[in-house]
């Protein structure tokens, strides 16, 4: 984490400031910081017209990429669709979607440069090409990927719109009451834990819908269909977490309770529902449950 203090009356927006003295960063990035709550002044959230002013503390929580050249990389990847425009592939457990500090490579983005070559959108940026949407390192399942820059402004606007319907399996501690229920509960970084999100008054707008689809007694389980409108940073494993019921195998935000000894949470991006980005057909599209997770249910006791 780096901070820093403004000295001299300034009255400068925080954007501008930054790439000022951050030549590493662009002023893009820092504001995908900011929006992200990787930036924050005197210890709040602020936007990126803010204008720094005398006294002001700034702490930059994390640091862009460094040294990164991006290189096709032959990594097993299941492809689901693929067509001129987009593909569809079902991400591994522990696969990290792009490069960053700590994984400069063996990421999703490394496995699709070798399948797809020069054919990824560049809207993404030099190390996210190609990439709308991610899901955490340790979640497996469907993801839809740009090939080109109108896909790819088409499908931004469609998540933008939530007319991309995601679909998730879930298997949480606790045996859930509700046959059905939606968890509306704004979402922010975590004020104890920087590196966590939570459940915040002062948080963006988050949305989950789930409904049972088995319970399991003995094992004190319960398997979830999960349905998000909107898409923030951990929201799924948050949302479930705060309610008393975290996902198995979820080492942040389970209490590091894990009964079942599975490393990354049984968490699955089932399905994707949405409209071709160029032909504007709609398409469903599913992602086969990964062999630990099925395992895991043919073991438990009903």
């Amino acid at each position: 984490m780096k901070q820093f203090i403004i000295e001299n009356e300034k009255n400068q927006r925080i954007d501008s400031y930054l790439s000022n003295i951050e030549t590493d960063l662009s002023r893009s990035t820092i504001q995908r910081l900011i929006e992200q709550e990787d930036i924050l002044v005197n210890g709040k959230k602020i936007k990126s017209s803010y204008k720094v002013q005398k006294g002001d503390v700034i702490t930059l929580e994390e640091e862009p990429p460094k040294d990164i050249s991006l290189k096709a990389q032959n990594i097993p990847i299941e492809v689901i669709y693929e067509d001129n425009d987009i593909i569809v592939v079902n991400k591994p457990k522990g696969l990290v979607v792009h490069p960053a500090n700590g994984n400069p490579d063996g990421t999703l983005v490394n496995a699709l440069m070798a399948i797809c070559k020069d054919s990824l959108s560049g809207i993404g940026g030099e190390l996210r090409p190609g990439i709308v949407h991610r899901i955490d390192k340790d979640t497996s399942g469907i993801l839809v990927v740009a090939k080109n820059d109108k896909a790819h402004i088409n499908l931004s606007e469609q998540i933008k719109n939530h007319e991309i319907e995601k679909t998730y399996i879930a298997l949480v501690r606790g045996i859930v009451k509700e046959n059905e229920a939606t968890i509306n509960m704004p979402i922010a970084r975590s004020d104890r834990d920087r590196k966590k999100m939570a459940v915040s008054r002062n948080g963006k707008e988050a949305i989950t819908h789930f409904k049972v689809l088995k319970r399991y007694f003995n094992s004190n389980c319960t398997l979830l269909e999960v349905k998000i409108e909107t898409g923030r940073t951990h929201q799924i494993r948050v949302h479930l977490s705060h309610i008393k019921y975290p996902i198995i195998g979820d080492e942040v935000y389970s209490n590091g309770k894990n009964e079942w000894n599975i490393k990354g949470q049984c968490l699955h991006a089932k399905s994707l529902k949405f409209k071709h980005p160029i032909t504007g057909k709609e398409l469903y599209l599913e992602a086969e449950l990964p062999p630990y997770f099925k395992n895991l249910l043919n073991n438990l006791l009903d």
